[in-house]
Parts: C-alpha cells; structure tokens; sequence
C-alpha cells in the first residue's frame, strides 16, 4: 500500500477568507478519511486492524487539531 505525500499549504501565510477555506477543506478531507478508515477496518484481518486503529488514532487527532483551529479563527475574528 502506497500513499503519496503532498506539503500541506501553509495556512499561516494565506488571507483570512482562504485560511478559513483551507481550514473547512481538511475538516472534510479528515471526516472522509476517517469514514474510509472505518469501513475498512471492518474488513480488516490480524495485522491490519492494528495498522487501522493506528490510522484511525492519528486522523481522529487530525481532525480535533482542526477544529480547534477552526474555533480560534472564528473566536479571533469577532
């Protein structure tokens, strides 16, 4: 299993509508690999439930990172 790695933008050096935008756009990428992860994990055998439990962990810590930037953000700007 391959996966290819891609640089994250910088949300830091981007306006505030875009950093928003990029915000919201890995919350919905994150939900959608966390779904993935659990259906497969339904069909895991022996070693692999330990590797999606693991993938699971770190996306669902992704995800929590997220959206307390995404509080900030709106905190910030009120």
């Amino acid at each position: 299993m391959q996966e290819k790695f891609v640089r994250e933008t910088k949300i830091l050096e981007l306006q505030e509508e875009e950093k928003k935008k990029e915000l919201l756009r890995g919350v919905n990428e994150t939900k959608n690999s966390l779904r993935n992860m659990y259906h497969n994990m339904q069909f895991a055998e022996s070693d692999l439930i330990d590797y999606y439990t693991y993938q699971i962990k770190a996306e669902e810590a992704k995800y929590n990172y997220l959206l307390k930037q995404i509080k900030k953000f709106e905190y910030k700007r009120k």
